[in-house]
C-alpha cells in the first residue's frame, strides 16, 4: 500500500481524474477518445499506466463495454468530487482576481464613518453583489494593530496623525468639521445666541480614551474654559449618542455629515470648534497591499465621498 499512498499523493493528476470520469460516463474507449480528443491507444495506455501506478484494477472489459470494479467505483466517486472542487476553486479565483467576489474585512471608526461607509457599501452591493463584507467598529488604538497583522483589509474613519502611519497607506476622502450637538429639545437648542460658558453646567457624551478625537476635543474645550465634569458617557456608538441625546440634556461632538443630515434628531450648537481632526479617509497595510475586492471598495468609498460633498443622497 506504500506504492498506492505515493501515487495518490505525488503522481495522480487532474487529467487522470477526468479520464476516469469520462470512461465511467461512456463505458466505451472509442467514445472516450473522441470526447477528450486523443486516440484509442492513448486512452488505453493512460488507463494502464494509472492502474499500474495504483497497483489496482479499475475497469474490466465485458460484452457491455468497460465496467468499473469496486476499486474503480471508489476512485471515480472521489474523482467527481475533486473535479467539482477544482472547478469551484477556478471560478472563485477568477472572481477574486476580478474583484467581483470575495470578502472584505473593514474596521470602522464609528463616529466619523457612520455616514460615508454605509453609502459606499450600498454602491458595492449594487455593483458587486458577490462581494461580502465584515465591518468591525473600534478605536484607532484597537483597529490599527488588526490592520497591521492582516486581520483587516481596510480601516475607514478619521485619519490618525501622520506619525502613526509609517506602516500604512492612506487616502483622504472627506473633509468634515466637528460640531457640537444636542437633542432638539435641549435647553440650549432654544437659545438664539450662545456663549461657551453656557455649556459649563451640562454633561457630555465623549469619545473614549484612545480614540483620535478625545484629546483634541478636551484641549479645545479647555481653551474656552469649558470644564468636563465627572458626569459623562463614553461611547463611539452613533446609535447610543442618537438615543441618549433625544431624551437628555447631554452634549456631544459629531462630524459635520451627521450634523447637516435633516433626518437626524439633532440640533447643532452655533459655536465653532477649531479643526480638531484630519479628514475622513481609508487606510491599508503598505506591506500587504490591496486585494482586487478591497481596491473596488476604495473606489466606492471615493465615489460615496464625492456624492456626500456634492449633497447627493442617492447611491
Amino acid at each position: 500500500m506504500k506504492g498506492l499512498d505515493w501515487y495518490l499523493q505525488i503522481n495522480l493528476k487532474a487529467r487522470h481524474l477526468r479520464l476516469l470520469v469520462a470512461i465511467d460516463t461512456y463505458r466505451n474507449l472509442t467514445q472516450v477518445a473522441e470526447v477528450i480528443h486523443v486516440t484509442v491507444p492513448a486512452v488505453s495506455k493512460s488507463l494502464a499506466e494509472l492502474e499500474r501506478g495504483l497497483g489496482l484494477t479499475l475497469f474490466t472489459r465485458t460484452s457491455q463495454g468497460v465496467m468499473p470494479t469496486s476499486y474503480g467505483d471508489c476512485l471515480i466517486r472521489h474523482a467527481r468530487v475533486m473535479l467539482a472542487t477544482l472547478h469551484e476553486a477556478r471560478d472563485e479565483l477568477k472572481a477574486l482576481s476580478s474583484g467581483t467576489e470575495g470578502k472584505i474585512h473593514i474596521g470602522m471608526l464609528p463616529a466619523s464613518a457612520s455616514v460615508l461607509l454605509p453609502k459606499a457599501l450600498s454602491i458595492l452591493k449594487q455593483r458587486s453583489p458577490g462581494t461580502n463584507v465584515m465591518v468591525i467598529e473600534g478605536t484607532t488604538d484597537a483597529l490599527l494593530p488588526e490592520l497591521w497583522q492582516g486581520r483587516l483589509d481596510l480601516v475607514v474613519g478619521r485619519l490618525p496623525p501622520p506619525d502613526a502611519l509609517s506602516s500604512f497607506e492612506e487616502k483622504e476622502l472627506l473633509e468634515e468639521p466637528v460640531m457640537l450637538m444636542t437633542g432638539r429639545h435641549h435647553p440650549l437648542a432654544r437659545k438664539k445666541s450662545l456663549e461657551w460658558s453656557d455649556l459649563s453646567s451640562y454633561p457630555w457624551i465623549l469619545p473614549p480614551l484612545g480614540s483620535i478625537m478625545r484629546d483634541p476635543l478636551e484641549r479645545a474645550l479647555e481653551a474656552h474654559d469649558v470644564p468636563l465634569n465627572n458626569n459623562y458617557i463614553e461611547t463611539l456608538s452613533i446609535h447610543v449618542m442618537r438615543a441618549h441625546l433625544q431624551v437628555s440634556d447631554f452634549i456631544a461632538a459629531m462630524s459635520g455629515t451627521l450634523a447637516t443630515d435633516r433626518t437626524q434628531p439633532f440640533h447643532t450648537l452655533p459655536l465653532n470648534l477649531p479643526r480638531l481632526l484630519r479628514p475622513t479617509g481609508v487606510l491599508w497595510n503598505r506591506n500587504r497591499g490591496l486585494t482586487p475586492s478591497a481596491q473596488r471598495m476604495v473606489s466606492y468609498l471615493e465615489e460615496a465621498a464625492q456624492r456626500l460633498t456634492m449633497g447627493l443622497d442617492d447611491t
